[in-house]
């Protein structure tokens, strides 16, 4: 079993990461970190993944989130997983969902760790993937939904993929 943590570079997500690697070292569970990243240049302006004009870069990324990542868990496996936007119906968001379960029912996921201030909320916004993410019944979640006092997450970062 593992414990996955889905990883948007937010404070809220590697507040998740820091708690998902403090209890794999205590249950002995590996850590899987997840990045996923749609095809749509606007998802990842609004994550701060890249600035205006910017151009998009996947690979990119991809390298700066797992950067981000192995600072606070150096021992976690690190994945990334690109999704496109095949059905003209589904939102980025709705992509990164579906593809978050799959991941976590392809590795045998124990428990799910989301940075998130929405996830359980009897309403949740349009593009936060906490909420669909923390109601499949497959495996436990454990939701951040508060920085240690001091610690402030900015506006831009609300909302943010694993939210």
């Amino acid at each position: 079993m593992s414990l996955l943590v889905p990883f948007d570079g937010s404070q809220l997500a590697t507040k998740a990461l820091e708690k998902a690697s403090t209890f794999g070292d205590l249950l002995d569970e590996s850590v899987v970190v997840l990045t996923v990243i749609p095809d749509d240049p606007e998802y990842a302006r609004e994550r701060g993944w890249i600035t205006q004009g910017e151009p998009f870069d996947s690979d990119a990324i991809a390298t700066g989130m797992e950067t981000r990542a192995r600072e606070v868990a150096p021992e976690a496996t690190f994945r990334v997983e690109e999704v496109q936007s095949d059905e003209p119906t589904a939102t980025a968001t709705t992509n990164v969902v579906r593809e978050i379960r799959r991941v976590a029912a392809e590795i045998g996921t124990s428990v799910v760790f989301i940075g998130s201030e929405n996830a359980g909320s009897v309403i949740s916004p349009q593009s936060s993937v906490g909420s669909p993410v923390a109601n499949d019944q497959r495996y436990d979640v454990y939701v951040v939904r508060h920085l240690e006092s001091g610690e402030h997450e900015s506006v831009s970062d609300l909302d943010s993929t694993v939210d």
